[in-house]
């Protein structure tokens, strides 16, 4: 009798789960950009991305079909992860386009970090001979996770609108607390709460007013931190100033919202997104400047074209600018190819026009893009060339310089306000490059605002008052009424009356894409989109 046969039952095939591969250079690169500060790194999004990466599929047509997902989301992972606005803010801004080749060229240089370069040819080198000899996608996986751990809160305790916020690093590495994170939402609230409650009180208008007029300066790119850049803030038209703000905060980093701010000077500080709603009459400066008798006027050294500036200014209820720049010889070409009229030519040609006008009050809207980056000074050939700022920067301080000899030789009664838009950005950091404004950071938007009396007989002392408190356009609306008022009753105005206890504001600054405050000294930010507040890394560190 033969023995039954034995059935043999052959065993499932092991599913092999496969490795990260070259990715494992795409994560180490970013654990490195990581370490230097340099991404804004998302590490539930990557976890999901490396899952995806090693998960086992049947058959090489669905490997390859992986591969061609992953490299486009791969790329946009590392973009999403990077300090960079996000890109639908730049499809959102046409103005992008008009950029002249030679600075997009110089735009693309400014990306190039030589040392983080060498950095990477290291760690590609490295991957190359250790990944024969260590499994390098147990180290990414095992990295991925723990930055995943590290970024659950835990169980927090009820939130203190008061409390001292400490929050998750610029590197990442922290844990962000829920409930410090919540302190700054709501501390933010109750500025915004407040601010909403402020208003300027402007006397009434009165035929017994001595007549001045009002003239603000409005000159992009210029802070505290470029001047240092460049070692100007030791300047001849500062210390002619009467009076000084050592902190005004412009409160946002671009041209448009940076004006709108000023023309609404008159109520508290409003939210980046109402500034495109209509504003009350009350908020508007130059209304309350026509209700006191001034007629208001607008004048640009530049066709204020790029990213609809021009149409920005008459929303605000201010007119056409009574002089075309084009009218002016062409002393810089700007960024987007645009002529640029040099500052004192516009300024001195508004003023012999102003001086044969009837009205007895006029308040004049001035804003100059003379020192916007990327602009370039016309040669006497009529060629344009490369400028840095330092030389630019000289020559706009000497045209406001020269403009001031020119209304105090005429005898009229002037307040001159120089309230620069925001800065230059000459320095970049470990968020930003230079010349990039999209987070409106404290080096950019502290700038030096000046007051100059002419014609007043004001006294003038040796050296300007200074007004070291922080403060932002609602104080400059409050020193024109009082200014004003003291003109209402015949006296000579005095300095320190009308600098005593102006309205001050703390520091808060917003674009569409971040916003930045400062408690205890330090700023944070919060990019669009995101919940949680960032220390913004010191440029030194």
């Amino acid at each position: 009798m033969n023995a039954p046969e034995r059935l043999i039952v052959p065993a499932p095939p092991v599913t092999r789960w496969p490795g990260l591969g070259v990715w494992n250079l795409y994560f180490l690169l970013k654990f490195l950009l990581l370490g230097l500060g340099l991404l804004n790194f998302q590490a539930l999004p990557n976890l999901v991305f490396a899952a995806f990466l090693v998960v086992p599929l049947p058959g090489a047509p669905w490997r390859i079909v992986r591969q061609l997902i992953a490299i486009p989301v791969g790329i946009a992972l590392l973009y999403h992860d990077t300090w960079l606005p996000p890109f639908d803010r730049l499809l959102a801004q046409p103005g992008v386009l008009d950029f002249s080749p030679a600075y997009l060229v110089e735009l693309a240089g400014r990306f190039v970090d030589w040392t983080v370069l060498g950095l990477c040819a290291l760690l590609v080198i490295g991957y190359s001979y250790m990944a024969n000899w260590i499994r390098l996608s147990t180290i990414c996986l095992g990295g991925l996770i723990w930055l995943n751990l590290g970024s659950i809160p835990l169980l927090a305790s009820p939130p203190r609108a008061d409390a001292a916020p400490v929050v998750a690093s610029a590197q990442g590495n922290d844990a962000p607390a829920l409930q410090d994170n919540v302190a700054l939402d709501t501390w933010l609230e109750n500025f915004f709460r407040t601010e909403a409650t402020r208003q300027t009180q402007f006397p009434l208008r009165s035929e017994q007013t001595a007549a001045f007029d009002v003239l603000f300066i409005n000159v992009c790119s210029l802070a505290w931190d470029d001047l240092d850049a460049v070692e100007l803030r030791d300047n001849a038209l500062l210390k002619r100033m009467d009076v000084i703000f050592d902190r005004f905060n412009s409160a946002t980093s671009y041209s448009g919202p940076a004006a709108i701010r000023l023309l609404r000077a008159s109520c508290g500080q409003p939210r980046h997104q109402a500034l495109y709603e209509p504003a009350p009459e009350q908020c508007l400066l130059f209304q309350n400047l026509a209700n006191l008798g001034f007629h208001a006027e607008t004048l640009m050294n530049h066709n204020g074209k790029f990213d609809g500036f021009a149409g920005e200014i008459e929303a605000q209820g201010m007119p056409q600018p009574v002089l075309a720049s084009q009218k002016f010889a062409r002393a810089l070409a700007g960024f987007d190819g645009s002529p640029i009229a040099r500052d004192f030519d516009v300024l001195n040609g508004w003023w012999q026009r102003r001086q044969a006008l009837p009205e007895p009050q006029v308040s004049l809207f001035y804003n100059s893009i003379s020192l916007h980056d990327g602009n370039r000074i016309v040669g006497a050939d009529g060629n344009a060339q490369s400028a840095a700022y330092r030389p630019r920067a000289q020559r706009l301080l000497d045209d406001l310089n020269r403009f001031i000899d020119e209304l105090e030789r005429s005898g009229r009664p002037v307040a001159l306000l120089l309230v620069p838009e925001h800065g230059a950005a000459l320095h970049g950091d470990r968020m930003q490059i230079a010349g990039m404004r999209e987070i409106p950071r404290p080096s950019i938007t502290q700038v030096p605002v000046g007051l100059k009396l002419i014609g007043m007989d004001a006294p003038h002392g040796t050296q300007p008052v200074h007004i070291q408190q922080p403060t932002s356009f609602l104080a400059l609306s409050e020193l024109v009424s009082r200014l004003y008022a003291a003109r209402q009753q015949g006296s000579t105005p005095n300095l320190g009356a009308l600098v005593a206890d102006l309205p001050q504001t703390e520091l808060v600054s917003e674009t569409a894409g971040a916003q930045v405050i400062e408690r205890a000294g330090k700023p944070y930010v919060r990019l669009s989109g995101q919940t949680i507040w960032l220390p913004y890394p010191n440029r030194f560190e």
